[in-house]
């Protein structure tokens, strides 16, 4: 959420190395069509997400689209913080080594704790 005092969402991969976008196109269509995104570099390409512009090579960029990559970091960075706070459980930084089919319950403990330490969680 805007805020960053609320997880909303919480995409429990697969194993092996999977893209962001890919598993945004998976996952899209359980989403309104009205409804917009912000994103990082990794999801440049889908018009539903605003993200920001990249360089071209061999070539630099303007101070306008400086400035505009800059807004559009200070509203990502709520969510970037969030992210850190999960890996730091080394959970989503690092290889699981449990059971493979408990990593589901444990990313969501993790996530239900985090919660908790930012004040989201009501009990």
């Amino acid at each position: 959420m805007p805020s960053g005092q609320e997880i909303v969402d919480v995409v429990v991969g697969n194993p092996g190395p999977t893209s962001d976008i890919i598993i945004w196109r998976d996952r899209c269509s359980e989403f309104s069509d009205r409804q917009k995104f912000q994103g990082d570099k990794a999801y440049v390409g889908d018009p539903r997400i605003d993200t920001p512009q990249k360089k071209a090579r061999n070539k630099e960029i303007t101070e306008k689209v400086k400035q505009s990559n800059q807004e559009k970091a200070k509203r990502r960075v709520v969510v970037e913080h969030l992210i850190r706070l999960v890996k730091t459980f080394r959970i989503a930084a690092e290889s699981f080594r449990l059971n493979a089919d408990s990593y589901n319950r444990v990313i969501m403990t993790v996530c239900g704790l985090i919660r908790l330490r930012i004040g989201a969680l009501v009990i």
